[in-house]
């Protein structure tokens, strides 16, 4: 099996192909699709003719909190929060700061709203990238009245009213991520009803998107990347539905890679929820998904390795190469694909199948 390195993942982008907008149309968007040799182009709402009656589609219904947080230190030097997670039973938060010299535990930071968030520590451990803090309420409702949408880093505009409406999806229920599920953003009222005239079925998981999705791959051999954690839960009717379409031999939709991460992380590990570092690489055995739906990626990442073990790496690179030649749009606001899983070499490696799962007690 051929040994990937980070540059076999990188490709040239222009930068104006970076979506900084969403379409008008949440299903207008384009959808390229690779389930063949060659690329067809779409438009998104065509996606019910490319799926047959039985199909089983399966979205991440996790909600993007207003996790941005804006304040100073008693110093008055300024503090940016990213919240990655709220703590049950608690009011303090795990989350990410940029301030120009870090503060000690125990330092209370006066927050815009006028509500305080206090250093606890670093956190797993001492040595820990991200901070826990105590807020003085309850940290949705303070980051659903004074937080901002975080938007990606490659999204150039602060956020806006059209952010807090189109950054989200028309399904999302439970509070919990930083990041957008972004290929579930193409589904609106119509395209959910004519995928139902189609006979296509649907369920849900719940993976709450972290920050780290946008975390780099520093090295050059990609197996020594150290992967985040994200929570995930695959309820009992969405277990059963997998069962009662397996048992009638339709096929797995997946919207999206973290609904990708998070059923592959409960078909390795038996865990239906917990937290998951899974690294899909190529050479990787997909066991519960037949087709994909996601949006393009960022050169480099570790979405990119996941769609490139999907659909094959070579396939996907053409497929990258045309969407940049046909001017499709880029990341969380751009177009999307349909891809179908192509298995790897039956003597590839495949040491990416059992990922580090806590469950839940």
């Amino acid at each position: 099996m051929r040994h990937f390195t980070l540059g076999d993942f990188d490709f040239a982008l222009p930068p104006e192909l970076i979506a900084q907008h969403p379409a008008e149309q949440r299903s207008a968007s384009r959808l390229l699709d690779g389930t063949q040799a060659e690329p067809c182009d779409r438009i998104f709402r065509d996606l019910p003719s490319l799926l047959q009656p039985g199909d089983l589609l399966v979205f991440n219904d996790t909600k993007v909190v207003k996790a941005r947080l804006f304040g100073e230190k008693p110093t008055g030097g300024k503090v940016e929060l990213l919240v990655e997670r709220v703590l049950p039973d608690r009011h303090e938060v795990v989350a990410h700061m940029k301030a120009s010299k870090k503060p000690p535990p125990g330092t209370a930071l006066r927050m815009a709203g006028g509500f305080t968030a206090t250093l606890v520590a670093r956190w797993p451990d001492e040595e820990g990238a991200l901070f826990r803090f105590a807020f003085s309420d309850e940290p949705h409702a303070l980051m659903e009245r004074h937080g901002h949408v975080p938007l990606p880093p490659y999204i150039t505009h602060a956020d806006t009213a059209e952010d807090e409406r189109r950054y989200q999806t028309v399904f999302a229920a439970r509070p919990g991520a930083v990041a957008a599920p972004t290929a579930a953003l193409h589904f609106d009222d119509a395209l959910l009803r004519a995928l139902d005239a189609r006979g296509v079925e649907r369920a849900s998981v719940t993976l709450h998107v972290g920050a780290g999705t946008f975390q780099p791959v520093k090295t050059e051999d990609i197996a020594q990347h150290r992967m985040h954690s994200e929570w995930y839960e695959v309820p009992q009717a969405t277990q059963d539905a997998i069962r009662r379409l397996r048992e009638r031999g339709g096929r797995l939709v997946a919207i999206g890679t973290t609904t990708v991460r998070t059923l592959e992380s409960w078909a390795a590990s038996g865990a239906a929820s917990g937290d998951t570092s899974i690294f899909i690489t190529p050479g990787f055995r997909f066991r519960e998904i037949d087709l994909l739906v996601t949006n393009f990626h960022l050169p480099k990442s570790t979405l990119l390795m996941l769609v490139s073990a999907f659909a094959g790496y070579e396939h996907m690179m053409a497929l990258y190469r045309h969407a940049i030649a046909q001017r499709y749009r880029f990341f969380s606001y751009g177009d999307a694909m349909l891809l179908a899983r192509r298995d790897p070499d039956p003597q590839a490696a495949d040491s990416a199948t059992r990922p580090p799962v806590t469950p839940e007690d």
